[in-house]
């Protein structure tokens, strides 16, 4: 990013890189044997239109892509108007329903009638249920089921986001070493990361993990008041969203001199993350990323305490496909932008976690999005 745009922010996406993206998702699900897609207000809608309903009510709101013939974008007529503004909306046919008009009734007379629609994972279930009443022949099939690579792939300005989320994301880190732990409650230095992501422009929050102590054998803890004391390893995973895009990075702390233990672990983990991060090129099955870090950490003897996946999609939304895990086959493409984050658990005592967001570039070499160091930091 150069410098212009390091102060502005990158250049918005148009009417015509939307259009291009509902081109490619009807391919998709041509190709996949669908009749279309049916996206509703959340990240699916957001990606293929650039419109996000300022509340999302029982009121159906759906983009339905046939798999031959143009889109069209079916609203409550209250909220039309919101809708045609929307720069991904430029082109799109809009057709509105009226309170008192059945929706179920509107939004069918746009579908086939018959086959195998994907419809957003986030679609109310009065929804899904009001259009099979409606049209007793169609079917329908969870949009991760049918196509979990419709936002796989990134392009370049989608990774330029990404990068720059990370990059904000990595001057929490370094500032958030300058503060105290020792003495503070969980909550109280989660509250110091969250401001920094803010500072650093991130738009929204969406978690802070600050796990000390036994609590960072729990993955996914929540914060909580427990006082961080001298001797305390420190779980810090934290990210949300910047230019709409997000960041998740995990770093450990130790506060004060760690043990030979808490060094050894931290160490394995380190060389696991490592191990993850160079099995990334094209080709590969995203399990072999999975593989690849969990063998280093198990020939080391803590295999049963690496309790998740490696990693997990990143973009509009955290997490999402592909999924670093055993038994996914999908092949690691260029433009798909992951995490690989390591952990180890022991029960009771302390946990370690290590995490990047990497991106495969066109060129099948790995990138990571991430800068800051992996090595254990000591804070007071």
């Amino acid at each position: 990013m150069d410098e212009h745009a390091a102060a502005t922010g990158p250049v918005p996406f148009t009417a015509d890189d939307f259009a291009a993206r509902r081109a490619r998702a009807a391919e998709v699900g041509r190709a996949a044997g669908l009749a279309g897609l049916l996206m509703t207000p959340g990240p699916d809608l957001m990606y293929l239109t650039g419109y996000a309903p300022v509340a999302i009510t029982e009121r159906i709101t759906m983009l339905v892509i046939p798999v031959t013939g143009d889109p069209t974008m079916i609203v409550p007529k209250l909220e039309r108007p919101d809708a045609k503004n929307a720069v991904g909306a430029a082109g799109l046919q809009l057709v509105d329903w009226s309170d008192g008009s059945d929706p179920y009734e509107a939004t069918g007379r746009l579908l086939a009638g018959t086959g195998r629609y994907a419809i957003s994972d986030s679609a109310w279930a009065m929804h899904v249920l009001g259009l099979q009443v409606e049209l007793p022949q169609s079917s329908y099939v969870s949009l991760t089921s049918g196509l979990p690579m419709l936002r796989a792939i990134k392009d370049a300005a989608e990774v330029e986001r990404l990068a720059a989320a990370a990059a904000a994301a990595d001057r929490a880190y370094e500032e958030i070493l300058q503060v105290r732990f020792a003495g503070r409650r969980e909550t109280e230095v989660a509250a110091d990361l969250a401001g920094l992501l803010r500072r650093f422009g991130h738009s929204q929050v969406d978690f802070t993990v600050v796990g000390s102590g036994p609590n960072g054998a729990n993955p996914h803890h929540e914060i909580g008041e427990r006082v961080i004391e001298d001797g305390d390893m420190v779980v810090l995973d934290f990210g949300g969203l910047k230019y709409g895009y997000g960041s998740d990075t995990t770093r450990t702390v130790h506060v004060g001199e760690p043990t030979d233990e808490e060094r050894e672990v931290h160490e394995i983990v380190c060389r696991a993350q490592q191990a993850g991060c160079d099995a990334v090129q094209p080709g590969i099955e995203c399990q072999d990323v999975d593989r690849a870090a969990r063998a280093v950490i198990t020939e080391a003897g803590f295999g049963e305490f690496f309790i998740h996946r490696t990693g997990h999609g990143i973009g509009i939304t955290t997490p999402e496909p592909p999924y670093m895990v055993e038994g996914e086959t999908q092949p690691v493409r260029p433009g798909m932008c992951f995490s690989v984050e390591p952990g180890i658990y022991l029960p009771g005592r302390f946990g370690v976690r290590i995490e990047d967001i990497v991106t495969v570039l066109p060129d099948g070499s790995g990138r990571r999005l991430n800068q800051t160091p992996h090595e254990m930091k000591l804070v007071s």
